[in-house]
């Protein structure tokens, strides 16, 4: 019996990891980015332990230290019944970096579960040696330069630039404005944060990932660790020379320092932390915005970019009081989003409805890319045969610096005589809904089943006359008093809100847990900074949109709120804003959130006064 079980656990494993060999990859690994003299390692991993004849390629460039070394790996997993196995092996290099320039390294071969396989190359940058004091940091930053000593945190260590992708455009034509971290230091968070108000210009925010990815760049002899922080492409609305001011960034800090005492210096590597802070100006940027030149067609309005249009119509052959659609579709990059709808001319006796839009484009670094869909709906009233006449759309082609203007085709439609002379056609355009024709709106007079009444009886001082006084009088009056008693409950609900700011915000912070509990990051910090917002605004009695955190820390005051409080809050809500893409432990920060909310909600309830 005990051999019949090994049996079928034996014959188990072994078609688990046929399974698992069914679909086998061959990757290869490696840093995108290294400075000279770094090590660093290039891995190729075979999802299978059948394997052979492993051939690594010429690596050139690059001095092997040590490889390939192999490691196996292999794990057993059963979810709902289903048991999956996973199993590989990984061929490990330690490559020196020895000269600046970008080399890449082609893919090695396996034979692999009985098939020759080959990986992808890889492709690596080498940058040049930090000049100020080669490729350590002291905030621990591999691969960033070292930062100057002491406390102080100078410009050069951590700086913001913001550039322009273009510095000279015409009106209307998007361009790229991206603000990116340099540092050399350990950068734990910003305070706060003022963008200017792009004056002069339309801006849209481009979205970015939450988890921002660092690398490493050389600027002016030194390695950076870098990020993008910010990006908006801006679409500017006048002439001239146009100033985009300068950002603030109030940024924190922790700086290693020397420790004297032995005891601590062992224990904590040499080295002790303090929090420094630091204001970040950056420069202001000027943008030259070129006027449109002269000769713009007639039916110029305001298109920039690289567009198409295109038409299409629902029937050509209809019957009176039927729906004519005519889609006009402007596609390509540009300025999308501010264009005005060009206009169809429509026979005289069309019954003609405003037209529905519908825009179907996303951000690019370009501008906005994709179409803008402008359905017309009109209605013949009478028969025959008329022309809709031709769309045309002008532009100011960004490639060509000129002026184009595009056509649509002619339709050509024929209206036959429909049912019924009287009816009367509506739509529900916007919502979609069919079209509904109502009933005749000319009915006869009925001259039979009329009841007569003989002389003398008369309405007028009869009980029914009386109660068509009365009855209204009474309705009125109550009306009267329960309009007051919701008036006297309307100005009691700001009290109300108030009081249950609190219930509100513990609500919140209790759905914030249990998304904590499950590591549902960007859910966490979305439910915790409505949390403090809300209760904010539910306890100062202030909705939303007029609060800031320009203005907030006013507000507070103003309401008896202690400054140091005042600032722990403010300190609550950047924490949370930047804790979502900061590099770290995403655990320990999410904890470190959750803790500090509770504790200045906890705070702020005593402390705010009402008058």
């Amino acid at each position: 019996m005990r051999k019949i079980l090994f049996l079928w656990i034996a014959m188990a494993i072994v078609s688990m990891q046929v399974r698992a060999d069914d679909k086998v990859s061959f990757t290869a690994s490696a840093p995108d980015v290294v400075v000279v003299g770094d090590q660093f390692r290039l891995s190729y991993t075979v999802t299978t332990q059948n394997v052979r004849d492993f051939r690594a390629p010429s690596i050139k460039g690059f001095e092997v230290l040590m490889g390939p070394t192999r490691s196996t790996q292999s794990s057993v997993q059963m979810i709902n019944g289903q048991t999956t196995s996973t199993s590989s092996i990984t061929f490990t290099y330690i490559l020196l970096a020895n000269a600046e320039g970008s080399y890449s390294i082609p893919g090695a071969t396996i034979t692999a579960a009985g098939n020759q396989m080959v990986s992808n190359g890889v492709q690596i940058k080498v940058l040049p040696a930090d000049q100020a004091g080669g490729a350590s940091s002291d905030g621990g930053q591999q691969g960033g330069g070292r930062a100057s000593s002491g406390t102080a945190v100078s410009s050069s260590d951590l700086f913001i630039l913001g550039t322009a992708s273009k510095t000279t455009v015409y009106e209307q034509e998007a361009f790229l404005l991206t603000y990116k971290i340099y540092t050399v230091v350990d950068l734990q968070r910003f305070d706060n944060v003022k963008l200017p108000d792009f004056k002069g210009f339309h801006s849209q925010e481009v979205e970015l990932p939450d988890d921002r990815r660092w690398g490493l760049e050389h600027y002016k002899g030194r390695n950076y660790r870098t990020t993008v922080f910010r990006q908006f492409v801006l679409f500017p609305q006048q002439a001239g020379k146009l100033t985009i001011d300068g950002a603030r960034f109030d940024a924190s800090i922790a700086k290693a320092t020397q420790v004297s005492d032995p005891f601590e210096a062992f224990f904590n590597g040499g080295n002790n932390y303090v929090e420094v802070k630091k204001t970040i100006m950056t420069p202001k940027l000027t943008i030259d915005v070129k006027a449109l030149p002269s000769g713009k067609p007639a039916d110029f309005s305001g298109g920039v970019g690289e567009f198409d249009v295109t038409s299409s119509i629902n029937s050509t052959d209809v019957k009176t009081n039927d729906a004519v659609t005519v889609k006009v579709v402007i596609s390509g990059t540009g300025n999308l989003k501010l264009l005005a709808d060009p206009e169809i001319k429509f026979p005289e006796d069309f019954e003609v409805y405003d037209p529905k839009v519908d825009n179907k484009f996303r951000l690019t670094n370009a501008g906005l890319t994709g179409s803008k869909v402008i359905e017309y709906l009109a209605i013949p009233r009478n028969a025959g045969t008329y022309k809709i006449p031709p769309v045309t759309f002008s532009y100011f082609d960004i490639k060509s610096q000129s002026y184009k203007t595009l056509s649509t085709e002619t339709y050509t439609l024929n209206v036959a005589k429909g049912a019924g002379n009287a009816a009367q056609t509506i739509a529900n355009f916007t919502n979609k809904e069919d079209l509904k024709v109502l009933n005749e709106d000319i009915r006869y007079i009925k001259l039979n089943d009329v009841k007569l009444h003989p002389r003398g009886q008369f309405f007028f001082g009869s009980i029914t006359c009386w109660l068509f006084y009365i009855v209204p009088l009474l309705a009125f009056l109550l009306f009267f008093v329960l309009y007051r008693k919701q008036i006297a409950a309307n100005a009691n609900v700001a009290r109300v809100r108030t009081k249950k700011a609190n219930k509100v915000a513990v609500k919140r912070m209790k759905l914030a847990g249990k998304l904590l509990a499950d590591n549902q990051k960007d859910a966490f910090y979305d439910e915790v900074l409505k949390a403090l917002w809300g209760y904010i605004s539910d306890k100062l009695n202030i909705p939303l949109s007029r609060l800031s955190k320009d203005n907030i820390e006013d507000e507070l005051q103003a309401h008896g709120v202690d400054d140091a409080l005042v600032h722990e809050f403010l300190g609550a809500l950047n924490d949370c804003e930047f804790a979502r893409f900061a590099p770290g432990d995403d655990n320990q920060a999410m904890d470190k959130v959750y803790s500090a909310s509770l504790e200045v909600i906890s705070k702020m309830e005593n402390s705010i006064k009402h008058s």
